[in-house]
């Protein structure tokens, strides 16, 4: 027995938002879905790195084997991060195997997914998602055309790299997110409509910057006393719930339908901008002496010194009108520049959430130091000495868990990951870190959006073969071949496996 599947992801949905407007009446189609399906909590890899979600769920293996996690990643080879690229996978997405067995797919803005050689169905990329990990495609190349000569561009115009640390005006940025929460809606049903398929999934990019932006400052989850400030983000939620009622009756009869998301929303209390200074004052990041350096590091320590002697406001005007990939080159040639890697042992990683270290690793880092047999041995050092860290404004420990990648993430693809990474305490803002070896660092954030990403990931499953009214608990990793299973599919070698609970 095969079933046509639909999968409707939010991306940077918060689950717990849902299930409490929905309570309150606000959401009926979900609610409708609630009560006629099964509400599965995921536990997601956004715990440990929050962008590896969507890989997670496309290949339906862990990171170690699949090796994504962010825009920018590390590579074997290159000393400092490198803009990811299309042929990053090592394995197949789970709607490549589908479609290689037999099953007319259609992959519709799945984040951080590339078009892939060989794939039959149809699929469009970075149309309406939210951080670009690769450019504007589709397959078979004139679907993206025809669906921008019936729906018009993509009306929210904005994508985070470009963006940067700008704040968008939030009156303007909640009416595109309900624009685009139409196109998207409506873009998808012609695609139901005008194709025959057995898998068809979209995902609402709009909870991402809703999230962002929109989500109440310092609120660690929605509150029903403070109902008054989600206002704006629940509009978003409600259009979204509006758009899924409308999917869904679209749909042919007996379709299963999945809604999820791998990670939610939170407030903003991170401390990675400090991890830089942590790793310097502690002794692991040398930077050069003032009379060392030549050609590349002068320029850049040059860059760095004509930075700190402009006006705060000039220095974001230049960053906001410069080409987001000229901006991205330059802070990294000066974070490189500014770094003496002849003695430096640890240095960290791009991330806008958690601290990402990586070791400078001889015969993987062209100038790396550190020696094979001293790698664990430093990883644990540097893990010890994070977890002294604590958030003076509160006393209370800055770090919630530090997780070592070969522990929590081995596989082929690790040495793409960082090789150390760190969960915040996030019950409180962070504007210093301190312990009795680091002493204090100080530094303001750069970082001025209100939410940011949770580990809470979830999955609202509904047909035949699922619960009524029912409750459960799976893995991220476990959505892709419960997709193959219900199609007939074999899953292959995946770290997850079908959720149990399949009737």
């Amino acid at each position: 027995m095969t079933d046509r599947v639909v999968v409707i992801g939010l991306d940077m949905g918060d689950g717990d938002l849902i299930r409490a407007l929905v309570q309150q009446g606000r959401l009926p189609n979900l609610a409708a879905l609630i009560e006629q399906g099964t509400w599965i909590d995921l536990e997601s890899t956004a715990r440990v790195l929050h962008t590896s979600t969507w890989p997670t769920f496309a290949t339906g293996v862990l990171p170690g084997r699949h090796g994504v996690y962010y825009p920018y990643q590390p590579r074997p080879g290159f000393q400092e991060a490198q803009l990811i690229r299309p042929d990053h996978y090592p394995v197949p997405t789970f709607w490549k195997r589908a479609d290689e067995q037999g099953r007319r797919c259609i992959v519709y803005d799945v984040p951080e997914t590339f078009p892939e050689a060989g794939f039959g169905g149809q699929a469009i990329f970075e149309w309406g998602t939210w951080a670009w990990y690769g450019d504007r495609a589709s397959q078979p190349a004139d679907l993206l055309r025809e669906v921008r000569r019936r729906f018009g561009v993509y009306p929210l115009k904005m994508e985070a790299k470009r963006l940067g640390a700008r704040i968008p005006d939030p009156v303007l940025l909640e009416r595109r997110l309900l624009e685009s929460v139409e196109h998207k809606r409506a873009s998808f049903e012609w695609l139901l409509g005008a194709s025959q398929w057995d898998l068809a999934m979209t995902v609402f990019g709009e909870t991402h910057p809703a999230g962002h932006y929109l989500w109440p400052q310092g609120a660690l989850a929605y509150s029903a006393q403070d109902d008054a400030r989600f206002e704006s983000i629940r509009r978003v939620y409600v259009e979204i719930d509006r758009a899924i009622g409308s999917i869904r009756a679209a749909l042919p009869q007996g379709t299963t339908l999945l809604v999820l998301s791998g990670d939610g929303v939170t407030a903003n209390h991170t401390g990675w901008y400090l991890v830089p200074d942590v790793l310097e004052k502690l002794g692991f990041l040398v930077p050069p002496a003032p009379q060392e350096g030549a050609g590349t590091s002068r320029r850049g320590v040059s860059l760095g010194r004509v930075k700190d002697v402009l006006p705060k406001g000039a220095r974001r005007w230049i960053a906001d009108h410069l080409p987001w990939w000229v901006r991205d080159r330059i802070g990294a040639s000066m974070r490189s520049a500014n770094i003496d890697w002849s003695r430096t042992r640890a240095f960290a990683l791009p991330t806008d959430l958690e601290g990402c270290i990586r070791i400078n690793l001889k015969g993987r880092e062209p100038q790396g130091i550190v020696a094979p047999e001293e790698y664990d041995p430093l990883c644990r050092s540097i893990a010890a000495q994070l977890q002294e860290l604590v958030n003076p404004a509160t006393g209370e420990p800055a770090v919630k868990q530090v997780w070592l990648r070969s522990e929590v993430f081995p596989g082929p693809a690790q040495e793409h990951l960082p090789d150390i990474m760190v969960a915040w305490n996030d019950r409180a803002p962070f504007r210093a870190l301190s312990s009795a070896r680091l002493g204090m660092v100080e530094k303001e954030s750069p970082d001025p959006r209100t939410g940011t990403h949770s580990w809470r990931g979830f999955c609202l499953a509904q047909g035949t073969r699922f619960v009524r009214g029912g409750s459960a608990a799976g893995r991220l990793q476990d959505v892709a071949p419960t997709v193959l299973g219900l199609l007939g599919v074999t899953a292959g070698d995946m770290d997850g496996v079908a959720l149990g609970i399949l009737l």
